[in-house]
């Protein structure tokens, strides 16, 4: 017989050897991730049996080269200590043409050319350009429409949500959406006017910003941020941080939607009342507050529902959905999320997939909690978004008792 206290020892050294492990190979990403990225598409198009003329070659080769060296630089300068918004546009842009011309070059470089091969279509060289000429237009164009997607305002996505405990007179209860706005080096001012009016179109009785407002601080970003503040809610407009007002001076971004008159959920609720029901609205902070040294920051669902009535249903807004595993253990009725962007360029999603439940939609978390994850209003760094439109939410709460006849 095995003594269980020296299975569970060594279940739990086997566990640590496999994150030590995971954790060093990480740390080789950052530097193995830009090779691959510029280097497979170059081969598949340019070193794959095309045999171009050499001026190609070369010419094709040296732009591959200068994109390798230029997109970590502009990023470092764009996003590191000195935050230039031009450097950042680069190499954001940068990132995403690669991980375009990456996905397709590996894809088609290995499916089109069987295909090729075994329809007999030319020989070797014929196939490598044909393959080639293909990946460049299916580049191009997926670049060109992501771009048209990640810029225009979102399409509105109606969902109904029904839950158990809501009160008939809460039945038909509107709630806005928005997360993921992430203004920054693009100026988006006119955009995000725009994205508020569709949001005061929907006549909501509830706005929600999930958080992820912005890159860079709430100085930097408030002309961005301002049309915030002309958002309309019959009962409230609330907020909750994200992680990348963790980034950027948090306590900031809190004291503008304060000031915008927006209700910054930080670990606390507010009650919302309609047709004599009562649902809990509450918020937390992200799950990176505590990491962030910032003075009393932290996910606390405890602290947001302290002297709520446990009969009410809960509604919760928490920036990541990884954060629903608590919330169903807390008796959360539904909770709001983004930052998943679902996945924002095809195929992202299965990398988010590894550190998150859910990338986009309504699932069923545990006996009562649902968790709707939004894939975002805006985008972050690169200007595309491939197969993952963003969206403006509009939730419509269902009581399954009947409303009360109206009279």
């Amino acid at each position: 017989m095995t003594d269980t206290s020296e299975a569970r020892s060594a279940d739990g050294a086997a566990q640590g050897a496999r994150q030590s492990g995971l954790s060093r190979l990480m740390r080789y990403v950052p530097m193995i991730a830009p090779v691959l990225l510029w280097a497979v598409p170059c081969v598949v198009l340019l070193h794959a049996g095309q045999h171009w003329p050499l001026p190609v070659t070369l010419g094709g080769t040296a732009l591959f080269v200068i994109g390798l060296v230029v997109m970590p630089l502009a990023m470092v300068r764009g996003h590191g200590r000195r935050q230039q918004d031009r450097a950042a546009v680069v190499g954001d842009t940068l990132l995403g043409a690669s991980w375009v011309l990456f996905t397709w070059s590996v894809l088609l470089g290995v499916l089109l050319r069987l295909a090729l091969t075994v329809a007999g279509v030319g020989d070797g060289q014929s196939r490598a350009r044909i393959v080639g000429y293909v990946v460049l237009g299916v580049a191009a164009v997926l670049l060109a429409w992501g771009y048209h997607e990640a810029r225009r305002v979102p399409r509105v996505r109606q969902v109904d949500v029904q839950l158990p405990r809501l009160g008939p007179g809460l039945d038909g209860t509107r709630v806005a959406l928005i997360t993921d706005t992430h203004y920054g080096p693009l100026d988006r001012t006119r955009w995000s006017e725009r994205v508020c009016e569709t949001v005061n179109s929907l006549e909501a009785d509830l706005v929600c910003h999930t958080g992820d407002i912005a890159d860079g601080t709430a100085e930097r970003r408030r002309a961005q941020a301002v049309p915030l503040g002309t958002v309309r809610a019959t009962r409230a407009r609330v907020y909750v941080t994200g992680n990348h007002e963790y980034y950027s001076e948090a306590q900031g971004w809190v004291d503008l939607m304060d000031e915008l008159g927006w209700e910054p959920l930080r670990n606390r609720h507010l009650l919302v009342e309609r047709g004599g029901d009562t649902l809990v609205v509450a918020g937390v902070d992200d799950v990176t507050a505590e990491s962030s040294g910032l003075a009393g920051h932290r996910a606390h669902l405890a602290g947001a529902l302290d002297g709520a009535d446990p009969d009410l249903p809960v509604l919760l807004l928490a920036h990541q959905p990884k954060f629903v595993d608590r919330a169903a253990a807390g008796g959360v009725d539904l909770q709001l999320s983004g930052h998943t962007h679902g996945g924002q360029i095809w195929p992202f999603h299965h990398l988010v997939r590894i550190d998150q439940p859910t990338v986009a939609g309504l699932s069923r978390h545990g006996t009562r909690t649902l968790l709707y994850t939004s894939r975002g209003t805006g985008f972050w760094g690169p200007p595309f978004r491939v197969f993952a439109p963003s969206e403006i939410t509009l939730l419509v709460l269902r009581s399954p008792q009947q409303p009360p006849a109206q009279p």
